[in-house]
């Protein structure tokens, strides 16, 4: 076998890899039992001894297209307190949720809307693994938009500051411009609410 295997590993590279031995899926098999390799999901390998290991990274490609974002990409923003143990992400297509429970920890990915989906994401690096992340002010609207049946500021306060125990400074922090033009966007109330909050500035809005 290669000694050379990337990080993040596809089938059909290992059983290339595993070409000299007679039976190559026999010997993959192997391989997982032993601990050898790690399989992630079908099709899917990463190796447990890769320096250049990234949850981030793999999160982008266990299910895509998609970018990390909702609770996770706050919690690491530091918008939220809470540590966030599975990794959130938003995918393009259909509208439902998708759960991977793995060998390395959990990863949900929820649709949205294709119109909305290029924009707000940003391209970070983890000890040389990239990876998307939706910026603070996409991750915020991601998760308002999945929020049904808010129709008042007060309802939507309710959620941010005992909800989700977002800081009102870290709130103000946000870019209410890109806010602004993500809203239109995604059609949806929270998020319009959100704008109209932070374009009033707060307070008793």
């Amino acid at each position: 076998m290669k000694n050379d295997m990337p990080t993040y590993i596809d089938y059909l590279y290992l059983i290339n890899s595993l070409g000299g031995y007679s039976y190559p899926k026999a010997r993959l098999t192997r391989m997982i039992k032993t601990g050898e390799i790690t399989k992630v999901k079908r099709g899917l390998y990463v190796s447990p001894s890769s320096t250049a290991f990234s949850l981030k990274t793999l999160a982008n490609k266990i299910y895509g297209p998609s970018y990390i974002s909702f609770e996770y990409a706050l919690s690491w923003y530091g918008l939220i307190p809470e540590r966030v143990h599975t990794i959130t992400s938003a995918s393009m297509g259909k509208n439902k949720t998708r759960i991977f429970s793995t060998p390395l920890g959990a990863f949900s990915y929820q649709s949205i809307m294709a119109g909305v989906y290029p924009y707000g994401i940003s391209r970070m690096d983890e000890d040389g693994s990239p990876f998307l992340v939706a910026t603070k002010e996409k991750a915020i609207c991601d998760l308002l938009s999945k929020r049904g049946g808010l129709t008042s500021i007060k309802e939507l306060k309710t959620v941010i500051y005992e909800d989700l125990r977002i800081e009102e400074n870290m709130l103000f922090s946000l870019n209410p411009g890109d806010i602004e033009f993500l809203a239109p966007l995604y059609g949806k109330t929270a998020v319009s609410l959100l704008l109209r909050y932070l374009q009033k500035g707060g307070g008793h809005a």
